[in-house]
C-alpha cells in the first residue's frame, strides 16, 4: 500500500493540475507573507500601524507578476484568497483610522486590492457599506460628511467608481448604498468630488440597467443642485450624468430637468452648451419615453441650431437630423405618401441646399400646437436673454413648420408685433427674419387680412415692420395682385398719419421701399398712393433726419417708372397730390398734418409747382388772410418764401406767373402787411416782407410788373420801416430801393415826396446795416427826380433834405459818413448852388470838416468852367457843439436823443 502511495506520489501530473498546485502554493505563500504584515494594523501607535500599511502595500506590488510571460488570471485566482479572507476585512476597518496618512494608504490598498482580484464583485458586500460609513455618514445631511479629507474623498469616490465598474449588475443588490453615497458625494463642497460623482452615477447607471430606474429620481435633485455650481467642468459632468441617469432611470424626471437644461442654454462657456445638446440630442434618438417629451425636447434642441458658436450649432444640427431621421424610418407608412410624392421646397425658400428632411419638418409640424404658446411667452419675458432666445427659435420653428404655420398664423403675428417693439435689436432682428418666413410660406391673401386689419385697429411701428419684413420675403408674383391694397392702406389718413414718432415714420418709409424693390415696375399703378405715403413721411419727420432716406425712396420709385428722378415723379403726380392735401384746407390750422403735407409738395415739386398754380394761389390766398392762424400764416410764408428765391425753376417754370401776381400783391401781401398788435402779427408782417423781397430778387418780373407791384405796395411798405424788427426794417429799405430803381421817373409827386421822409428817420436807426441801406434808397430817390425845369417842384424838399444829410455827414461811425457823402454827392446835381450854401454854412460845425470840404471840392469840379475860379471863404473851424437835428431833435456826437 506504501509502495503505491508513493508511485502515484512519483507518477507525472496533467497541465491542470500543475497549474491549481502553483496557485495553491502562491496563495499559501501570499498568505503567509500577509500573516506576518496584517497584525501590525493593529498597533496603538500611528506610525506603526502606517509602516505596516506601507509594508503591506510593498508585498502586494511585489507579489504581482512583472514578468511578460506571466499569467494575470491566474495571478488574481491566487490573489482572490488572501485577499477576501485576510486583506479586505483589515482594510475596511482602516477607513476609519484616527490618522489620515493612515487612511490614505488603506483607500490606497483597497484600489489595488480591487483591481488585482480574480471577483471583486465578492468585495462589494463589505465595500459599499464601509464607504457609505465614511461618505454618507449622519454629519452629511448637515454639510460634514465623516471623512474631513478632501482628497480622501475624492479616492473613496474613485473607490466606488472603481467597484461600480469592475462589479457590474452585481451591484444591484448595493443600489441603496450606492445611492446614498452619491446624493451626498453629488454636493461635496470640492468641485473634484462632485465631477467624480457625476462620472460615479452614469457608471452605475450604465452598470444596473435593470434596477436603476428604482433608483434614479433620488439623484436628480442633487444632480440639479450641482448644475449652476461655478466650475463649468462640474456643470458639465452634471449634465452628462443626468443625461444618463435619465436614459438609463425613470422618464418622470424630465419635467424636473428641463427647466434647469434651459437655463444652461444661456451659459457663458461654450463647452456647457454642447453638453445640454449633446445630452439633448441623445434623448431624442434613445430615450425610451421621447415620443411623449418630443414638444418639450425639440426647442431645448433647435435653440441650439442657432448658438454664436459654430462646433455647437453643427453638433446640434447634426443630431437633429438623426433624430429626423429614425423619427421618418420609425413611421415610415405613416409617411409613405410624402416619401414616394414629395414636394420640392417653395421657391423662395431662404436656404432650399439646407431644408430639414422631411422627418424633422414633419416632428416640427405636429408639436408645434404645444411648443408655440411657450414661445410666444418667452418671447415677452422680462429677461432680455430669454426673449432673445425665443425669437431666435421662433424663426427656426417657421422654417420647419413651411406652409403648416398659416393655422398658427394669428398667433405669431400677435406675438411678432409685440416682440418686434422690444428694445433688444437681437430680439427685433429674429422677428423680423420669421416675419420673413411667414411671407415666403404663406398665402398673401391669408396674411395681409391679418396684419392689415390689425393695423385698422391700432397703427404701431412694430406692425408696419411686420408688414415690411412678410412683403420683403413674399414672391413678388404672389405680391402684385394685392399692391394695390397695400398702397392704398398705407396712404389711408389713419395709418400714414399715425405718429410723428420717428421710428413709426422709418417703418412706414420700410414699407414702401420694400414694396418697390420688390415689386419694382408692378408698382406703376399705386405710384401715387406711395407718392402721398412718401410726402406724408417727409412732413411729419421733421428734424428726425428721414429727408434723405425719403428722398433716395422717391427717386427709387421713380426708376421703377422709367423716369429721370423725383422731380418727374412730381410732375406726373402734382395735380392729385394738390388736390389731396387741399381737400381741408379750410380748416388748416399749424398743427394740421395736411399743411406739413402741402409744404412738402410746394418745396420739393420744383417745376411741376408751376403747371398747379390754379391749384396753388387760391389755397395761399385763402389760408394766408388775416382771420386765419398765425403761426400757420408764418409757415406759409416760409414756404412761399423759398419757392418765389427760385421762382423761375418753381412757380414760373410755365411762365404763367405773372397772371396771379395781382392776387398775390393784393390778396395775399396787402393783408398781412397792414398793422395789428402783438408779437405774432409783427412776425406775419416780417414773413410776409421776407416773401415780398424774395419775389423782387428772383428776376422773374419785368420793370412793368415791378411798378405795378409798387403802386400797390409802396404806402404798406414805409409803414413796415418803423417796426421792431431790425429785418423788417432792412428788408423794406431794399424794397424801397428796388422799387426806386425801377421807376422811370415820378408818376405821382404827391406819394413820391412822401418817401424820403422815412428813409430818412432810417438814419438814426440803431442798427448799422439799417442805416446803410436808407442812405442807398435815398440815393435812389433823388436819382428819381429827373434834372429839368420840373426840378423846382421839389427844391423846398430837396433843400430840406439837404440840411438833413448834411447833420449825419458829421456821425461818429465813418461808413455812415462815407454813404451819407455819396447821397449828397448824387443829389448834388439838382442843386449845387443850394447845397454849396448848405455846405458852407455848416462847415464850421462838424468837428471834422473833412467830408464838408470833400462834398465842396466835388461840387467845384461839377461846376462850369466860368464858375470854377470862385472860392468860398475859409473859416476857422467852430468847436463842437450840440446841433440841431432833423425835425428839431437834439443831436450830440453820439447821435440822436
Amino acid at each position: 500500500m506504501a509502495a503505491l502511495v508513493a508511485a502515484e506520489a512519483a507518477a507525472p501530473r496533467g497541465p491542470t493540475e500543475a497549474a491549481e498546485t502553483s496557485e495553491t502554493a502562491e496563495a499559501a505563500e501570499l498568505s503567509r507573507a500577509l500573516s506576518r504584515l496584517l497584525p501590525g494594523l493593529e498597533a496603538d501607535s500611528k506610525v506603526g500601524r502606517r509602516r505596516a500599511l506601507e509594508a503591506l502595500q510593498r508585498a502586494l506590488e511585489t507579489a504581482w507578476p512583472e514578468a511578460p510571460d506571466a499569467d494575470p488570471a491566474a495571478a488574481a485566482a491566487a490573489f482572490q484568497g488572501p485577499w477576501a479572507r485576510l486583506l479586505l476585512p483589515r482594510l475596511l476597518r482602516c477607513l476609519a483610522d484616527p490618522a489620515e496618512g493612515c487612511r490614505a494608504l488603506a483607500a490606497h490598498l483597497l484600489d489595488l486590492g480591487l483591481r488585482r482580484a480574480a471577483r471583486p464583485r465578492d468585495a462589494l458586500p463589505r465595500l459599499l457599506p464601509a464607504l457609505a460609513a465614511r461618505l454618507a455618514g449622519p454629519e452629511s445631511a448637515r454639510g460634514r460628511p465623516p471623512e474631513a479629507c478632501e482628497e480622501l474623498r475624492l479616492a473613496l469616490v474613485q473607490l466606488l467608481s472603481l467597484a461600480v465598474r469592475l462589479g457590474g449588475p452585481a451591484l444591484a443588490p448595493h443600489l441603496d448604498d450606492a445611492v446614498r453615497v452619491l446624493r451626498c458625494t453629488l454636493l461635496d463642497p470640492f468641485a473634484a468630488v462632485r465631477r467624480e460623482s457625476c462620472e460615479c452615477a452614469a457608471g452605475l447607471a450604465r452598470a444596473t440597467p435593470d434596477h436603476f430606474h428604482m433608483q434614479s429620481e433620488s439623484l436628480i435633485g442633487p444632480l440639479m443642485q450641482s448644475i449652476s455650481h461655478q466650475h463649468w467642468k462640474v456643470r458639465v459632468a452634471v449634465i452628462e450624468a443626468t443625461g444618463t441617469v435619465i436614459q438609463f432611470g425613470s422618464g418622470k424626471s424630465v419635467d424636473d430637468v428641463l427647466p434647469h437644461f434651459a437655463q444652461r442654454l444661456f451659459d457663458d462657456v461654450p463647452q456647457v452648451r454642447q453638453a445640454v445638446a449633446c445630452v439633448v440630442g441623445g434623448w431624442l434618438l434613445a430615450l425610451r419615453d421621447r415620443y411623449s417629451f418630443f414638444h418639450k425636447l425639440i426647442p431645448l434642441l433647435l435653440s441650439s441650431l442657432e448658438d454664436d458658436i459654430p462646433e455647437i450649432a453643427l453638433t446640434a444640427a447634426g443630431l437633429w437630423e438623426k433624430a429626423g431621421l429614425q423619427w421618418q424610418r420609425e413611421n415610415e407608412d405613416d409617411l409613405k405618401d410624402k416619401l414616394d410624392f414629395s414636394t420640392p421646397p417653395p421657391a423662395h425658400h431662404p436656404s432650399p441646399e439646407t431644408r430639414p428632411v422631411l422627418g424633422c419638418r414633419e416632428l416640427v409640424f405636429r408639436n408645434l400646437s404645444k411648443i408655440l404658446p411657450a414661445v410666444c411667452h418667452d418671447i415677452t419675458d422680462w429677461v432680455a436673454g430669454t426673449r432673445v432666445k425665443a425669437a431666435q427659435l421662433l424663426a427656426v420653428l417657421l422654417l420647419h413648420a413651411e406652409d403648416h404655420s398659416t393655422q398658427h398664423l394669428d398667433a405669431i403675428l400677435r406675438v411678432l408685433a409685440r416682440a418686434c417693439a422690444d428694445d433688444d435689436p437681437a430680439v427685433v432682428r429674429s422677428c423680423t427674419r420669421s416675419a420673413e418666413l411667414v411671407g415666403v410660406f404663406v398665402s398673401p391673401e391669408v396674411f395681409l387680412k391679418l396684419i392689415l386689419s390689425t393695423l385698422k385697429k391700432s397703427p404701431s411701428p412694430s406692425g408696419l415692420l411686420v408688414l415690411a419684413s412678410v412683403i420683403r420675403g413674399c414672391p413678388r408674383e404672389a405680391l402684385q395682385p394685392h399692391l394695390k391694397v397695400i398702397a392704398a392702406e398705407l396712404a389711408r389718413p389713419h395709418i400714414c398719419q399715425g405718429s410723428e414718432n420717428r421710428l413709426y415714420g422709418e417703418h412706414l418709409l420700410l414699407c414702401v421701399q420694400t414694396l418697390v424693390s420688390v415689386c419694382r415696375e408692378d408698382c406703376r399703378g399705386c405710384s401715387l398712393q406711395l407718392m402721398e405715403v412718401l410726402v406724408t413721411v417727409m412732413a411729419l419727420s421733421g428734424a428726425t433726419g428721414l429727408s434723405d432716406k425719403v428722398q433716395e425712396t422717391m427717386d427709387a420709385l421713380a426708376a421703377v417708372q422709367d423716369v429721370d428722378g423725383s422731380q418727374d415723379l412730381y410732375r406726373e403726380h402734382v395735380g392729385p397730390l394738390m388736390e389731396w392735401v387741399a381737400a381741408s384746407h379750410h380748416d388748416w390750422t399749424v398743427h394740421s398734418v395736411e399743411l406739413l403735407q402741402f409744404n412738402v409738395v410746394v418745396t420739393h415739386a420744383g417745376p411741376a409747382l408751376g403747371e398747379v398754380l390754379p391749384h396753388l394761389v387760391p389755397i395761399l390766398r385763402s389760408c394766408l388772410q388775416p382771420a386765419r392762424d398765425p403761426q400757420m400764416r408764418l409757415r406759409l410764408f416760409s414756404s412761399l418764401s423759398r419757392v418765389l428765391l427760385s421762382a423761375k425753376q418753381t412757380v414760373d417754370s410755365q411762365g404763367q406767373f405773372h397772371h396771379y401776381l395781382n392776387t398775390v400783391a393784393k390778396d395775399i401781401l396787402v393783408p398781412n402787411l397792414q398793422w395789428h398788435a402783438g408779437k405774432t402779427a409783427a412776425a406775419v408782417r416780417t414773413a410776409a416782407v421776407s416773401c415780398l423781397w424774395a419775389l423782387l430778387s428772383s428776376d422773374v418780373l419785368s420793370e412793368k410788373q415791378i411798378r405795378e407791384v409798387q403802386e400797390t405796395l409802396m404806402p404798406d411798405i414805409l409803414t413796415t420801416l418803423e417796426e421792431d424788427s431790425q429785418m423788417t426794417r432792412l428788408i423794406s429799405c431794399q424794397i424801397i430801393n428796388r422799387f426806386l430803381k425801377t421807376s422811370s421817373g415820378v408818376a405821382d409827386p404827391d406819394k413820391f415826396i412822401k418817401i424820403y421822409p422815412e428813409l430818412l428817420k432810417r438814419l438814426d436807426d440803431v442798427s448799422h446795416e439799417v442805416r446803410l441801406a436808407a442812405s442807398s434808397a435815398l440815393v435812389a430817390w433823388l436819382a428819381c427826380i429827373q434834372n429839368d425845369d420840373g426840378k423846382s417842384y421839389y427844391q423846398s424838399n430837396v433843400q430840406f433834405l439837404y440840411r438833413a444829410l448834411l447833420v449825419y455827414l458829421d456821425d461818429p461811425e465813418g461808413a455812415v459818413q462815407d454813404a451819407v457823402l455819396e447821397v449828397l454827392k448824387a443829389g448834388s446835381v439838382l442843386f449845387p448852388e443850394l447845397l454849396v450854401r448848405e455846405t458852407e454854412a455848416v462847415v464850421h460845425k462838424h468837428r471834422s470838416p473833412a467830408h464838408c470840404q470833400q462834398l465842396l471840392r466835388h461840387l467845384q469840379a461839377s461846376r462850369q468852367p466860368s464858375e470854377r475860379g470862385r472860392r468860398s471863404p475859409e473859416r476857422d473851424p467852430a468847436p463842437v457843439l450840440p446841433r440841431a437835428g432833423v425835425c428839431g431833435l437834439q443831436t450830440s456826437q453820439h447821435g440822436t436823443f
